[in-house]
């Protein structure tokens, strides 16, 4: 056998079973490379949807219907033109830019893990004309400070009020505007309520901080 021929057959590949293995075509390779760059595309988009679920607590993105949006915003009265609103696990920015369109004196501002919904949600506010009167932060909420608002909306699950609601009770000023949505917190007292299966809310106003913090003990 001739080295030439040797290096042919060395080429090849082996022969199994008295038959050689074919060769992956061009287009072959070509749809290989494309279903795996379209697999790494989706694990780099997919990844902050999906990150928050390894948490302990995390917030699913569940967009507030028309319905849910209008009891919130019945329940938003600012008492003078500094007030603030935080909406926590703000999603698309809905409830904020809502808020601060239905009332121009108010400062709204959002707290969302998922960095793809805060960028969204600048840009709606921006087209939506409240820009300057928005805020949107990718932070943790359980290490983001309830004390500067006024009127705190919480769009939570079953699973995490518990904690929630000891957050609430260390850090919201006497007065502060409570809207829960549709979870309620398991002990605090409810002030009013708006029964619409999942577009219920809740209002919690807390008096005093010190009956607020001995209801925590």
């Amino acid at each position: 056998m001739s080295t030439i021929e040797l290096e042919k057959q060395i080429t090849a590949g082996p022969v199994l079973d008295g038959h050689r293995p074919k060769a992956t075509s061009l287009s072959g390779k070509i749809l290989i490379g494309v279903t795996g760059g379209i697999a790494v595309g989706l694990s780099i988009v997919c990844y902050p949807f999906v990150a928050p679920a390894l948490r302990r607590h995390c917030l699913p993105f569940v967009p507030a219907t028309p319905n849910q949006i209008r009891n919130v915003l019945s329940f938003v009265k600012p008492a003078h033109s500094g007030s603030k609103l935080l909406d926590i696990g703000s999603g698309d920015g809905r409830i904020v830019i809502a808020a601060a369109r239905a009332q121009p004196s108010l400062k709204a501002d959002g707290v969302e893990l998922n960095p793809w919904l805060v960028y969204y949600s600048r840009l709606a506010a921006l087209r939506n004309g409240v820009f300057s009167r928005t805020s949107f932060v990718r932070k943790d909420l359980w290490k983001f400070s309830l004390a500067p608002y006024d009127h705190i909306v919480i769009f939570g699950v079953e699973q995490m009020m518990v904690d929630l609601e000891k957050k609430v009770l260390r850090e919201v000023a006497p007065g502060t505007t409570i809207i829960a949505c549709r979870f309620p917190f398991p002990t605090l007292k409810t002030e009013q309520r708006i029964e619409e299966g999942v577009d219920s809310v809740w209002v919690y106003r807390p008096a005093s901080q010190q009956n607020f913090n001995r209801q925590a003990v």
